[in-house]
């Protein structure tokens, strides 16, 4: 006889545990065992817990290939899913063997777990298991499949409810209730003030601070009481919600007439500004390609897009200062360029309409485009593409969690009829449009943060922690990748033969970048560098620039005068004419504003159940060296956590945002 020792996890998760009958069968190389009932005295799966079984065959079973499970009804009990962690088969030959699962599993329903050292396709060498990985693809190209969203965006999830998705997708119980939780708490306060849906203009820019008790941070609480200072203006397009849009400027664009008189009171004595952009110290935002796209209406007129153009300048005291702001991208008498010298209300009016753009800019672009919808592509390539036993497959899928759910609740909350960006100035069909004009000039370089930093010109301004951070954290993210990727992929030959890893890359390639060359994307990874470097940015994308752009949203956005996604009066044409009336008149009225406000709460509250950077609480592999990878990649998030924790309590405005304590695994909210 032979004895095959049983260790079964059941997942520590609500409801997570099972009354069901629960079989096992084992197959090897030389032979299968009998099915076998795991049951002990007593209640078997309950949540967070591991039961040992033993399962005896005639004689060993040779090399184990897949173990076989099966879960079937007790007595006349309700259906209750069991969350399936894993299984460690020890051998009659003493070998340990992981087979993990992590996934629900229904009434009557066969899993078959593949187990042991990862495996890449061509290196197979059981005709059983060839076949099995396969099936396995095959059922996995039917289970997620793409479709269109909206022309010229990246192709999404076919499935248009969150409930059509496999159980172990979607959000756990906890984080749907602590959601739903948030979302009735937040609503019962609101309309207790009778704030909720109010058509009511702002009396008082004071009376803001009384939108929510108890819901403010720090940072929110800073911004109320700065929002009209030039610097901290300025530090915004480097450590806010929106740090990837300015360039430096050697020369200025032949549609921004600024002119040597115009700026020279606000730089540096004995400086001009020609000597300023040469020793790069001039800055530009530019939004020029909002130009053009047609606004929503509003109360039956159309409502106004400022696509303009920011001049910022470093100063001596390295202080970033709006120094020229014009509105629209023709120059003409009614586009006057502001200046900080113009009447109080006129300068602050110039810089909440550029403040307005970026925020449209920040929500659709950066946000909801390059971190949700391109994780969207990543993660369904990834489950299309690679089988679960494949070492990239278990790098990968943690960083994907919860990725699908969230985004086919935005496409409801946010982007559906009745969603909150429908209230912004260019509304659902603008903002579409800007999402397409900017994804038709996604680059694969603007993705990969050295390479965008270098780009824009930014390599030596100060006090750009986005930055400092970010390409700390691009670094710590490619070493890991490196080490993992070299340890599965000793030679390029390795990276040509792996078909799965070139169908990955062709379908992000394909269906995330409609195979436009130009976007300098690969079709193909042909080098472990190549490999190395696309994974880098993929994980860096998920997490760490999703943290950059979605953290920051309450801090920012709560106090609606500092940047709003609605301004619902036209931008100034002369100057002079202004007062803090037409700034009041200018914000949205108090429904909308707390619409907003709702929003950037709900993507920003702390939920219990997070994943942060770096953590696999989900063990998928089985050989030691990539778990000792792990460890080395916590090891140095840790070290750079005290980095940044050390340099904030020197900053009177601490940027938290890449602090690896505070970034998640995976888009996930």
């Amino acid at each position: 006889m032979a004895e095959y020792k049983l260790e079964v996890t059941t997942g520590d998760r609500q409801n997570a545990g099972t009354w069901d009958h629960i079989y096992v069968t084992l197959i090897g190389t030389e032979g299968q065992s009998e099915r076998t009932e795991l049951d002990n005295y007593g209640f078997d799966f309950s949540a967070g817990t591991t039961g040992i079984y033993t399962v005896k065959t005639s004689s060993s079973l040779g090399k184990l290939l897949l173990v076989k499970v099966e879960k079937d009804p007790f007595l006349f009990l309700p259906e209750d899913e069991w969350y399936f962690s894993k299984i460690v088969v020890t051998t009659p030959e003493g070998e340990a063997i992981l087979f993990p699962c992590y996934r629900w599993i229904s009434r009557g329903e066969l899993v078959e777990l593949r187990g042991g050292k990862a495996m890449k396709g061509f290196e197979e060498d059981h005709a059983l298991l060839t076949d099995h990985r396969k099936k396995e693809l095959t059922l996995k190209k039917s289970l997620y499949q793409w479709k269109i969203m909206a022309d010229g965006l990246p192709q999404i999830i076919h499935v248009n409810k969150q409930s059509e998705l496999p159980a172990e997708i979607r959000f756990s119980e906890s984080k749907s209730s602590e959601i739903d939780d948030t979302k009735t708490i937040i609503g019962l306060e609101l309309k207790l003030k009778g704030m909720l849906g109010s058509k009511e203009k702002w009396e008082r820019i004071e009376d803001m601070k009384e939108i929510f008790w108890f819901k403010k941070t720090t940072m929110s609480e800073y911004v109320s009481e700065h929002w009209k200072e030039d610097d901290f203006y300025g530090s915004q397009f480097l450590n806010g919600v929106n740090p990837n849009v300015i360039k430096r400027c050697s020369e200025l664009p032949p549609n921004f007439p600024v002119t040597e008189e115009m700026v020279k009171p606000f730089l540096a004595e004995g400086t001009s500004l020609q000597k300023e952009m040469e020793k790069g110290n001039i800055f530009l935002y530019d939004q020029k390609r909002m130009d053009g796209i047609t606004p929503r209406t509003y109360n039956g007129e159309p409502l106004h897009v400022t696509a303009g153009l920011c001049l910022l300048y470093m100063n001596p005291e390295h202080k970033l200062m709006p120094i020229a702001i014009q509105l629209h991208q023709q120059p003409s008498e009614q586009n006057p360029i502001f200046l900080p010298s113009d009447p109080e209300t006129d300068w602050l009016l110039a810089k909440m309409f550029i403040k307005n753009a970026d925020s449209m800019d920040h929500q659709a672009v950066q946000h909801l485009m390059n971190t949700h919808l391109l994780a969207e592509v990543f993660t369904v390539a990834t489950l299309r593409s690679f089988s679960v036993i494949h070492p990239l497959y278990k790098l990968l899928f943690p960083h994907f969690r919860y990725t699908l759910h969230i985004n086919i609740g935005a496409r409801t909350t946010l982007l559906g009829p009745a969603g909150v960006l429908h209230l912004t100035t260019l509304g659902y069909d603008g903002l579409l449009e800007l999402m397409r004009r900017a994804h038709s000039e996604t680059t694969y370089s603007s993705l990969c943060l050295p390479e965008n930093i270098t780009a824009r010109g930014l390599e030596s301004i100060p006090n750009f922690y986005y930055r400092d951070d970010g390409l700390k954290l691009w670094n710590i993210i490619n070493s890991f990748v490196k080490a993992l990727v070299e340890y599965y992929y000793p030679s390029d030959s390795e990276v040509l033969k792996d078909t799965e890893l070139q169908d990955w890359i062709s379908e992000i390639f394909t269906h995330g970048f409609f195979g436009n060359k130009a976007s300098g994307f690969p079709a193909e990874c042909q080098t472990v560098v190549e490999v190395i470097k696309f994974i880098t940015m993929v994980i860096f994308t998920v997490t760490a620039q999703h943290a950059a752009v979605n953290n920051g949203q309450y801090d920012y956005y709560s106090w609606a005068p500092n940047a709003s996604l609605l301004l619902s009066k036209p931008p100034p044409t002369t100057k002079g004419q202004s007062s803090m009336k037409t700034i009041l008149e200018t914000l949205p009225n108090v429904g909308e504003t707390v619409s907003f406000v709702a929003m950037g709460w709900m993507l920003t509250n702390k939920y219990t159940d997070v994943v942060p950077l770096g953590s696999y609480p989900e063990e998928r592999f089985d050989e030691p060296a990539p778990k000792q990878m792990m460890k080395k990649f916590q090891a140095e998030l840790s070290r750079l956590n005290e980095a940044i924790t050390t340099r904030n309590s020197r900053l009177e405005v601490p940027y938290t945002y890449l602090n690896p304590t505070e970034i998640e695994n995976s888009v996930a909210m």
